[in-house]
């Protein structure tokens, strides 16, 4: 067998079969609820900020974790949340966000489906929300600070929408009036502008501060390698993602009982926990700095994220602000790039975990996004993007099928060669090499296409499955839904027999759909170019390559088949076009009945 064929052979089984049987053992696994796990307090409280280095010359003390009784968590006022985006509310038991529901989403494709819930109240399983306050400095005890038990007022406003804000209000009965402004967008984003009004006698100092905290991980936690889901942030123009498991890592805070990291943000960032398609993130606003704080709090198995912005100084008859901003929402690509590029939000595209490929995965995802927005089917627009991507590479497609049609013109001298030089391999090798010379061949040229195949296939897969814009995107038909497996069966041939597919589990990758069907024979097509080759051993290897993909394929997220079909066509296409150009006629209907032949005669043996 030629060195063009034996490259090949290398590059694919090599690259793509490791990588692919990885995905095959590994995929992401189901989260499986212990009944006998312990559940939550339901308590216990997320606590204000870690005690710190102050931020300025005045100090500053956060105080110590405090608790509510659940009774009152739940009976507490609340003011409803209503815009066409999201829904929800805010307790006024510390006028924490609590309570917010992505009107745009859905769970699951089932009808009726519950919407996604994002935050939800302390009490509730997973709970989730934003709390804000100020973390006492000199002058002032925690009590004399608004914090997570604080029942705050309306001061104006009963709703929040996008268009009406709704404002809080505190008086702590020794000269201090608190205010709490709450607005959003009709996106995703809540701006929170906390004062502080000074009426008494003296000065005093304060640090505003805002938390997420989640008790315990979440139910739907991926955990899968290719995907980050915990927390992130963005300090100084530095990405930093920490799993959940790695919190539970950080050195021990002796005062706060929890474990944590600190870092001081110079001027712009932001801290969150994200997770596959959902995000929440506090975002300090100006460029005064803050204080960043992740923490992990094991004895009541709580994730904090905690902005504490700069000390405020406030003497008599003065009042002092703080602005931040808090994102809750689905991490749609266009949405959170206005909040980056118009918005102001510092790195905020990096939210989306575009990986060590992101130099490709950005532009590929932008350019589906536009062909999606201009098409209107994500289908096809990823096969659009695949012609396209099939136009950028083709010059070096061409150079590549143009050599491996002179070496098909090369094969009967090839042979005499081999003839001539007998059992002396390295006189054969030296022989060739001068052949492939003087002809101006390159026997590599073949794996040209294969190689740069392997990251634009690793980049899309990278696409699909993180991004957002997949999920429960529809092309035709009975798919449904690209980010996931074709969903039809070889079990029930495709709908015809009256009884739904069981769950197989391991096995389910034997119940083969449509599409990875027709990638099987996409792949033994394109092979069909060629003749078999001579030797046994690879034979047998290009026999079954296409039958092997198929199966481990078969459990890829459909976008992904689609592409791989259409790449496969074209390819087909653009190699028989070319070779024939240069003069080597493939016999593709020829090549097929030989193998048949073949599979005959050794039959009758």
């Amino acid at each position: 067998m030629d060195d063009q064929n034996k490259n090949l052979i290398l590059a694919t089984a090599l690259s793509f079969g490791v990588i692919l049987i990885w995905f095959l053992l590994f995929p992401p696994p189901e989260t499986v609820e212990d009944p006998n796990a312990p559940a939550v307090a339901e308590s216990t409280e997320a606590g204000t900020p870690a005690t710190a280095p102050a931020l300025s010359t005045a100090g500053t003390t956060a105080g110590a974790a405090t608790t509510i009784e659940p009774t009152a968590a739940a009976d507490a006022p609340r003011l409803d949340i209503a815009t066409d985006r999201v829904t929800g509310s805010i307790s006024l038991l510390g006028g924490r966000i609590d309570d917010l529901k992505l009107n745009d989403y859905r769970e699951t494709l089932d009808e009726g489906a519950p919407i996604v819930t994002l935050l939800s109240p302390n009490g509730e399983p997973n709970a989730y929300y934003a709390l804000y306050g100020w973390a006492p400095g000199a002058g002032l005890t925690l009590d004399q600070v608004p914090g997570s038990n604080t029942l705050w007022s309306v001061e104006s406003g009963e709703t929040l929408t996008d268009e009406t804000p709704v404002t809080l209000s505190w008086d702590n009965g020794a000269g201090l009036t608190f205010r709490r402004t709450i607005s959003v967008d009709e996106n995703f984003m809540f701006s929170v502008a906390q004062t502080v009004e000074n009426t008494g006698a003296g000065t005093v100092s304060l640090a505003p501060y805002g938390v997420l905290a989640r008790y315990g991980e979440p139910e739907d936690l991926k955990n899968f390698f290719i995907l980050h889901e915990g927390l992130i942030s963005m300090a100084d123009g530095e990405l930093a993602e920490v799993d959940y498991d790695d919190m539970t890592d950080y050195s021990y805070d002796q005062r706060e009982g929890a474990a944590a990291e600190v870092t001081q943000v110079e001027s712009e960032g932001w801290i969150g926990f994200t997770d596959h398609y959902w995000m929440a993130t506090l975002i300090p606003g100006g460029d005064a700095g803050f204080k960043s704080v992740s923490k992990y709090d094991a004895a009541r198995d709580i994730y904090q994220a905690e902005a504490v912005m700069r000390t405020l100084t406030v003497a008599e008859g003065e009042t002092a602000e703080a602005n931040s901003q808090l994102f809750a929402g689905a991490k749609e690509w266009a949405t959170i790039r206005t909040y980056q590029n118009e918005g102001g939000v510092t790195g905020f595209l990096e939210s989306i975990d575009w990986g060590w490929f992101a130099f490709l995965t950005k532009p590929i995802f932008a350019l589906l996004h536009w062909l999606n927005g201009f098409i209107g089917n994500m289908g096809w627009a990823i096969i659009g993007l695949t012609v396209i991507l099939k136009i950028i590479v083709f010059p070096l497609a061409y150079k590549s099928y143009a050599s491996m049609a002179k070496m098909k013109e090369l094969q009967p001298q090839m042979e005499k060669l081999k003839e001539a030089a007998g059992d002396d391999r390295q006189k054969m090798q030296q022989s060739m090499m001068e052949l492939y010379k003087k002809e101006k061949v390159n026997p590599a040229a073949g794996c040209l296409p294969i190689l740069i195949q392997i990251p634009i296939f690793f980049s899309l897969y990278k696409v699909i499955f993180v991004t957002l814009e997949l999920r429960h995107a529809p092309w035709f038909g009975w798919i449904n839904d690209l980010s996931a497996p074709d969903p039809s069966s070889i079990i029930n041939l495709f709908g015809l027999l009256p009884f739904a597919v069981p769950d197989l589990g391991f096995f389910e990758l034997f119940s083969l759909g449509i599409l990875p069907i027709l990638l099987g024979i996409s792949m033994w097509l394109q092979q069909k170019l060629n003749p078999a080759p001579t030797d046994p051993t690879q034979q047998m290897i290009f026999a079954w390559m296409p039958w092997v993909f198929m199966f481990m394929l078969g459990s890829f997220a459909s976008g992904l088949v689609v592409y791989w079909i259409t790449n496969n066509v074209i390819t087909f296409t653009q190699q028989y076009a070319i070779m024939r150009h240069h003069g080597y006629k493939p016999d593709v209907f020829g090549n097929i009945k030989a193998s048949f032949k073949k599979k005959q005669k050794e039959d009758a043996k």
